[in-house]
């Protein structure tokens, strides 16, 4: 299951790319390079919350590991 860190690095990748194409399509430079910014924040956040979640999954089965044993 994502993590909160993913969902909401995700939707700032789908709002980057929404405003990209819209200042593409309208030459607003600023609203285009504001839209490639949340991308790259997006896409980092995703990043960090998927790392933090498998982190977390090995913890979990290392404490399971332990309670076995």
């Amino acid at each position: 299951m994502w993590s909160k860190d993913e969902i909401e690095g995700k939707r700032k990748e789908i709002t980057g790319t929404i405003k990209e194409r819209i200042g593409e399509m309208t030459g607003n430079d600023a609203l285009e390079h504001e839209g490639i910014a949340d991308q790259a924040e997006g896409k980092a956040q995703k990043e960090f919350g998927k790392a933090r979640r498998k982190l977390n999954e090995v913890i979990e089965k290392g404490r399971e590991a332990n309670i076995g044993q």
